[in-house]
C-alpha cells in the first residue's frame, strides 16, 4: 500500500489558497486571479470576456495542479509492500577489513589471474555476504585509523555495494591499526544480544598504529562477548624477476604478518585463527565460518519501502514544460500575425 513518510506536507496544500484569498482585489475587474508571466499569454487565446475568465479558471486549475504534485512529492509516498518474517536465527556479524597499503601485494589469483589482496578479498567475502540471510552484517576499514563503513544492518545489497567501493587509502595507506578495528567493532556489538556477536578480522600484516594494541582490544572483546574469528592473508611464497642482474628469486611476501598475535586474539575470545594464503583457502574459510551455529532469536518483521516521490515530481516538471512550449509556440504565431498585418 501506499504511505507517506512525511503526512505533514499535506498541510501546504492550503497555501495557494490562502495566498489567493488574501491578494484577492477589491474590484472585478481582474477577476481576482493570481497572475503569472507563464500564464499571461493565455489571455490571449480570446478578447472575449467570457473567453477570459474561463482562462483564468484554468489557470488556477493547472497552477494548483502543478502545487499539489510538488506536494505530493515533498510528502514523499512510498510503497510499503506486505511484511516478510526474517529468519529466526542469525548472528550479528561485523567484518573488519585491512585496506593499508600492503593490501595491494599481488601476490594471489582470482580465477586463475594474478589479482591485489583486497580484490581478491573483496570478491570472496562479497560471496560469502550474499549468504548471510537472517544475519546482521556491519563493515569496519582500518588502515593508519579505523572507520565504520557500514553498521550492522539486514541490507546485503547495501553491504556489498559499500565493500566494492572500498579503496586502498581510505583510512590510510602507510600504517595498520589492528587494535583499533577491533576496538571499533567491539563498540558496535556490545550493545547487541548476548552470545549473538562475532567479529570478522582480516589482515595481512601486523598492528603499528592506533591508540589501542591488539591484546588490550581483545581483553575488550572477551569482556564485552564479542567472538572474534582472525584471518591472515597473503601468499607464502612469490617468485619476481631481478630487474638489475636477470633471473629471478623467492620471497614471502607475508613476511610482516603478525601470525601469533592473531592467533592469541582468537584464542582469547572463543574463536579461530585462519591462515588464506590462496583464493581456495580463502573460500574455505568462509565456508567453515558459514557453519558456525547460528544463534536462535525471536522473529523480526521487515516491510520492504520503495521511495515514489519522483512520480508525482516528474508530472510536475512534464506539465511546467508542456506549457512552456504552449506558451511559447502561442507567443510565436500571435507575433508572426502581427507583422503580417
Amino acid at each position: 500500500m501506499i504511505e507517506f513518510a512525511w503526512p505533514w506536507a499535506v498541510a501546504l496544500l492550503v497555501f495557494p489558497l490562502l495566498a489567493y484569498w488574501i491578494l484577492k482585489p477589491s474590484d472585478n475587474r481582474s477577476g481576482g486571479v493570481l497572475r503569472t508571466s507563464l500564464f499571461q499569454q493565455w489571455q490571449q487565446f480570446s478578447n472575449s470576456p467570457n473567453k477570459s475568465q474561463r482562462f483564468a479558471w484554468l489557470h488556477l486549475l493547472i497552477s494548483f495542479l502543478l502545487w499539489s504534485c510538488l506536494v505530493a512529492a515533498i510528502a514523499r509516498p512510498q510503497w510499503v509492500g506486505e511484511a516478510v518474517e526474517l529468519p529466526a536465527s542469525g548472528r550479528d556479524l561485523m567484518v573488519s577489513m585491512d585496506i593499508s597499503g600492503s593490501m595491494e601485494q599481488q601476490d594471489l589469483q582470482l580465477n586463475g589471474k594474478p589479482a591485489t589482496r583486497l580484490w581478491v578479498v573483496k570478491h570472496i567475502l562479497a560471496e560469502f555476504i550474499e549468504e548471510r540471510q537472517g544475519d546482521r552484517l556491519g563493515l569496519i576499514l582500518f588502515g593508519e585509523n579505523a572507520y565504520l563503513q557500514t553498521p550492522l544492518t539486514f541490507d546485503l545489497k547495501t553491504i556489498n555495494h559499500m565493500l566494492m567501493e572500498t579503496e586502498i587509502g581510505l583510512a590510510g595507506a602507510s600504517k595498520t591499526a589492528i587494535g583499533d578495528g577491533i576496538g571499533l567493532a567491539v563498540k558496535r556489538l556490545k550493545e547487541r544480544p548476548a552470545q549473538n556477536r562475532v567479529l570478522i578480522l582480516l589482515t595481512d600484516g601486523q598492528n603499528n598504529a592506533g591508540a589501542l594494541e591488539p591484546i588490550e582490544a581483545a581483553k575488550l572483546a572477551k569482556h564485552a562477548g564479542v567472538k572474534i574469528y582472525t584471518i591472515g592473508v597473503g601468499a607464502d611464497e612469490m617468485i619476481i624477476k631481478d630487474m638489475l642482474f636477470g633471473g629471478a628469486r623467492r620471497i614471502n611476501p607475508s613476511e610482516e604478518l603478525d601470525e601469533s598475535t592473531l592467533t592469541t586474539i582468537a584464542e582469547m575470545t572463543g574463536g579461530r585463527y585462519f591462515r588464506a594464503r590462496d583464493e581456495e583457502e580463502l573460500k574455505q574459510i568462509y565456508d567453515e565460518l558459514d557453519q558456525l551455529e547460528p544463534i536462535e532469536k525471536e522473529a523480526e518483521l521487515y516491510r520492504p519501502v520503495t521511495e515514489l516521490y519522483y512520480y508525482p515530481l516528474a508530472l510536475a516538471l512534464g506539465i511546467y514544460i508542456f506549457l512552456l512550449v504552449i506558451s511559447q509556440l502561442w507567443s510565436l504565431i500571435l507575433t508572426r500575425r502581427f507583422t503580417q498585418s
